[in-house]
């Protein structure tokens, strides 16, 4: 048994995990080369997030889902490279609209180079994702562009906020399904596309994709909280910080609006106050640490991984599905 990818995720089989090791080192080098330019500086700029590491979920998820067909088939790696590129490109207009300082342990783009070139990065990214893109055909394009309209569609109903009257909770669901669902969706839709799979296996693991996605995001609201290192490297209450809506913070206002405790009003109103004292943010981060509304958050984390898990029912045992479960069982360990 050998530990390859994020989380730790343990793989029982000698021929799955040199294909998936393959795979993921193949991706590593296809960034390198996909992120090259002929001008220097756009390459350092565009490679500063390739080389600062991460946990290249979304690839894992590709080399996993192409084991339904033939994982060899030429169009995989170019689809986990392209569905990496199209994250990072995100986290660079991320850290810009967050005005993010750390992204990955390191200073961000934007920190480093200002907001502009920051922006045009994240562009030049898209670009190269597509070009990549043309190559695996008309289908893959489409699939693509639907699932970044989502993406995008998710972004900017976070800032827009609900409208009058929607539940700011399932408001939020439904923007993580665009903004992470959408993409990690995608990587196994391709994986398993790429790779020749039957189309109710390729439908099947979209679905468990899209529902993974979303249980992924909210172990990250929660561990923005909850951890003392954030796996993300960004440090503990960033989010908070920011000002971000993550679930545990939308689960306190409900809750505070719903049943007035004087505790939770508090606590809104120290959310809502300046956070940048160190220690408003501590004291922010202690008071949700120990709120009823973070442990609900985590009790949706579960719920959205085992929807994930439930899905991958019809598809026959073995080594790929089992590590596909593990993967569910691992975004739960992440919100423990």
């Amino acid at each position: 048994m050998t530990v390859v990818g994020p989380f730790g995720l343990s793989v029982r089989d000698q021929a799955l995990e040199a294909d998936v090791q393959t795979g993921l080192a193949a991706v590593e080098a296809g960034l390198l080369d996909a992120t090259k330019s002929d001008v220097p500086f756009i390459t350092e700029a565009a490679q500063h997030l390739v080389r600062a590491g991460g946990k290249r979920f979304r690839p894992l998820l590709v080399m996993l889902a192409s084991q339904f067909g033939d994982p060899y088939a030429p169009g995989v790696v170019p689809a986990a490279v392209v569905v990496e590129l199209t994250h990072l490109a995100t986290l660079y207009h991320d850290d810009v609209m967050d005005e993010g300082k750390v992204r990955r342990g390191v200073d961000s783009a934007n920190a480093r180079w200002g907001n502009s070139v920051a922006v045009l990065t994240g562009d030049f990214l898209f670009a190269r994702a597509s070009h990549i893109l043309a190559d695996l055909g008309p289908e893959a394009v489409r699939i693509q562009a639907e699932a970044f309209e989502r993406l995008v569609t998710g972004q900017i109903l976070e800032t827009a906020g609900p409208r009058d009257g929607r539940d700011p909770v399932e408001h939020y669901l439904d923007v993580l399904g665009g903004k992470t669902g959408s993409l990690v969706a995608v990587s196994c839709r391709f994986g398993a596309m790429t790779s020749g799979a039957d189309e109710s296996v390729v439908d099947i693991l979209t679905q468990y994709g899209e529902r993974l996605g979303v249980a992924f995001q909210l172990a990250d609201d929660v561990l923005d909280i909850a951890s003392d290192s954030h796996e993300s490297g960004k440090m503990p209450g960033t989010d908070l910080r920011e000002g971000i809506p993550t679930l545990p913070v939308l689960l306190l206002r409900a809750q505070a609006e719903a049943y007035g405790r004087p505790g939770d009003l508090a606590l809104v109103e120290l959310l809502d106050g300046d956070l940048a004292d160190d220690a408003r943010l501590s004291e922010a981060l202690r008071l949700l640490r120990a709120h009823p509304a973070l442990e609900q958050a985590r009790r949706d984390t579960v719920r959205y991984a085992q929807e994930a898990r439930a899905t991958l029912t019809p598809l026959a045992e073995g080594y790929a599905k089992s590590a596909l479960i593990e993967l569910c069982d691992a975004v739960v360990h992440r919100a423990g």
